[in-house]
């Protein structure tokens, strides 16, 4: 008959160390494991977020909506007449046919320069489309 282990001071040991050890490493793999089960999927460790390309980006509900065409009013004097709120957004929006690509750019910057100050922090937004077109919105951001 074997006599079992003694620790310090003649004490038994009930179990080997060997054997705690394995049911901490249990532990820990299952507090593990059930942390992993609730995290949202994608990488865990922190990153750059990347956005992807054709993501469209918050936006609030529209304000005023001006766009490009006949009987219009030219861009600075809409502004003009909108409110002078700093948390309303302008975002420009220029959409082209395939090939119209230099003239969709053009016609950006045109429209930035139009919107003179506001349009310094304008959001804008150059997507092909059916047509060439252009508008601009004022909107409370989402953000």
């Amino acid at each position: 008959m074997s006599v079992p282990p003694h620790g310090l001071y003649g004490a038994p040991i009930a179990m080997p160390w060997q054997t705690i050890l394995a049911d901490l490493a249990l532990i820990l793999f299952l507090m593990t494991a059930a942390a992993l089960a609730s995290a949202p999927n994608g990488p865990l460790l922190p990153s750059a977020p990347k956005a992807p390309p054709q993501a469209p980006s918050a936006r609030g509900e529209p304000v005023g909506v001006w766009r490009e065409g006949p009987g219009m009013p030219k861009l600075a004097e809409w502004l003009a007449q909108q409110a002078r709120d700093p948390r309303l957004r302008v975002s420009i929006l220029v959409r082209h046919v395939q090939g119209h690509e230099a003239a969709a750019f053009a016609r950006t910057q045109a429209l930035v320069a139009a919107a003179g100050p506001r349009g310094a922090s304008a959001r804008i937004v150059i997507e092909p489309g059916r047509e060439d077109a252009a508008s601009v919105v004022l909107a409370y951001d989402a953000e």
